[in-house]
């Protein structure tokens, strides 16, 4: 909850700084800089325009896409006309025409567009680990953060599963935030069916993530957690929450209640120490925990490998590493390993509202587990 009033109060004050140097940029283009008006009917005509143009971006997408593009355009703005005042000095002259603000916007727009096609566009990550526990290879797919609706239905979703079958996987994990609190009910059992077509000799698993049991209630989308798992268990996806599914008879598959169960007064979780204290340390153990938030508690624990998704990978340069500096996640993208523990976040196949994403990538995840002697 911390880390989310934090990122508002940034969002709302970068957006307004953002706005109005945005506004006095404007003014600088000929077509008001040369018109016959006072300094304050001048700006007055640049806000407007900026104001404009938020509104049709904040219809569009929406308020929060909004900020985010205001944000860019103004901070690549500020570069570009730092680079131009640099160049004026060193030539030692004046240029006649604004191409500060022709280089920014032309910027701005390439930015935005590779952040969107990085959002949208899902490649495939790959780890190769190795464990003496193992006496076989082990081919784990993962994927967490579909929030089934946002850059996909579920006939893209059901695409996307297609192209994580031909790597021929011995286990998919589900990793949370499969659904979202806007992803309708018929997307919900259409997308539950697609996955429950999936190959995989070892099984479908599915833990739960924030955005999974609906923060509205029933009345908002048409189904509660209670109706997901009934989906997803009809379904043949067996959902672990705060429990252990031994695989193969050498692997332990650990599936967490997400963290937000405790924040938010919806039953607690497990602590991870209590979870694990049952299981056989001589077999390979995997925890799929959506929030990567308890590292510590799983390092000492002695489990050999968590899966965690709910970062978005940051999504955003340069704010990727919020969440870390306010001691909200432990890790926000990709491979750690602490003690014998390996650690790996994903940056999710979707987004949640935030339709860019310009310090990340959408993925799945492959993960190779070889035997070591």
């Amino acid at each position: 909850m911390l880390m989310w009033l934090v990122i508002m109060l940034c969002a709302l004050l970068l957006a307004s700084l953002s706005l109005i140097y945005l506004s006095s940029r404007v003014c600088r283009f000929g077509f008001i800089k040369n018109t016959p008006l006072n300094k304050w009917r001048r700006g007055f005509r640049g806000l407007l325009i900026i104001a404009l143009v938020f509104v049709i971006i904040a219809k569009w997408l929406n308020f929060v896409n909004a900020i985010v593009c205001a944000f860019y355009f103004a901070g690549i703005w500020l570069l570009c006309d730092l680079g131009m005042a640099l160049l004026s000095r060193l030539f030692k002259r004046s240029f006649r025409c604004y191409y500060a603000g022709v280089a920014a916007i032309v910027l701005s727009l390439v930015a935005l567009s590779w952040g969107w096609w990085l959002n949208h566009h899902i490649f495939q990550t790959t780890y190769n680990l190795q464990s003496t526990k193992i006496t076989r290879p082990l081919k784990v797919a993962m994927f967490a953060d579909s929030h089934l609706g946002t850059t996909f239905d579920a006939a893209g979703f059901a695409q996307h599963l297609k192209d994580i079958e031909q790597h021929s996987p011995d286990v998919l994990i589900v990793a949370g935030d499969f659904v979202d609190d806007d992803t309708s009910k018929d997307e919900m059992i259409a997308a539950a069916k697609s996955l429950g077509e999936f190959k995989a000799p070892l099984g479908i698993y599915f833990v739960f993530g924030n955005h999974d049991e609906g923060y509205y209630g029933r009345a908002y989308r048409g189904y509660t957690g209670d109706d997901l798992v009934a989906e997803l268990e009809k379904n043949g996806i067996q959902v672990l929450a705060d429990e252990a599914k031994l695989l193969n008879n050498e692997i332990y598959l650990l599936g967490r209640k997400d963290l937000s169960a405790d924040r938010e007064g919806r039953g607690g979780r497990y602590k991870m120490a209590d979870l694990a204290r049952p299981l056989d340390k001589r077999k390979y153990i995997i925890v799929a925990d959506h929030q990567p938030a308890d590292y510590a508690a799983q390092a000492q624990a002695k489990v050999d490998l968590v899966l965690s998704g709910h970062t978005h990978g940051g999504q955003l340069f340069p704010f990727n590493q919020i969440g870390k500096w306010i001691g909200a996640l432990d890790r926000v993208y990709g491979y750690e390993r602490r003690e014998k523990t390996d650690f790996i976040v994903t940056s999710g196949i979707s987004d949640w509202t935030i339709k860019f994403k310009t310090g990340t990538k959408s993925e799945f995840v492959i993960i190779n587990v070889e035997p070591k002697k």
